[in-house]
């Protein structure tokens, strides 16, 4: 499964009329990173970034002076969050100035079935408790060291390892047990895979006849070669297993 964890940076808060100025993304598939991102700056036509904004996000009008428009980066944005489940936090915020960019180019709005908003997932798994992006972050031993100002795609990476954690921890979809949750949604409690023991180990992948050739090759070596100490381990291993059976 493809999910895009996003995060966005406005001129300010009202989306009829502020505009879209960072959009950051980050690719997981199976909840697991990919490596795979997405980060544009965009140059707001015809707006100021209202100072409460800036003193949030520390991205000023000159520095947005000779960045794309939002139609020019369109194309790119809608191929990488294109056909993948959108997570955000407090997403209808973000997605509402998408929402209002993607009309102004006469794209169809983002699909509400399509969004995780990890805000409410939050607030269920820790009632009462500090919801905030930070808060999750001190919560989940998350690094946050290189965060001073809000960030579209710093968030998006903080929010990634929060959002892992929030379905389940950071080895979610690396195991081979699957658990399935007794209601809800998939975020929430549904489908994850998790570290479990193998029920029987893997067969050998050498052969009986491969085994005797490598021996008989490390012989030559003399008594000094590093092999002798792995066949006393895996020896040694062998007669744990033959003792445990």
């Amino acid at each position: 499964m493809r999910e895009i964890v996003f995060d966005t940076e406005t001129t300010g808060l009202d989306p009829a009329v502020e505009r879209v100025i960072e959009i950051g993304g980050v690719e997981l598939w199976n909840h697991i990173p990919t490596g795979k991102n997405y980060h544009a700056f965009i140059r707001p036509a015809g707006r100021k970034v209202d100072p409460a904004a800036f003193d949030v996000h520390g991205i000023s009008d000159d520095f947005l002076a000779d960045k794309p428009l939002f139609e020019e980066i369109a194309e790119e944005f809608l191929a990488f969050f294109s056909g993948a489940k959108l997570i955000a936090h407090n997403a209808a915020f973000d997605v509402q100035f998408l929402n209002a960019e993607l009309a102004r180019i006469g794209q169809p709005p983002i699909d509400p079935g399509i969004v995780v908003d990890t805000l409410p997932m939050a607030r269920r798994k820790f009632p009462m408790a500090p919801a905030t992006l930070d808060a999750l972050c001190s919560r989940f031993s998350v690094d946050t060291s290189r965060r001073d100002k809000h960030g579209a795609l710093l968030d998006s990476e903080l929010l990634a390892e929060v959002y892992i954690e929030l379905i389940g921890g950071r080895q979610a979809a690396l195991g081979l047990v699957m658990e399935s949750g007794s209601g809800g949604s998939e975020e929430e409690n549904g489908q994850v895979l998790r570290i479990g023991p193998r029920p029987a180990p893997l067969p050998p992948r050498l052969t009986a006849a491969e085994i005797a050739a490598h021996r008989a090759f490390v012989e030559t070596l003399g008594d000094e070669a590093v092999w002798w100490r792995y066949l006393e381990r895996r020896a040694a291993e062998d007669a744990a297993l033959v003792t445990a059976d």
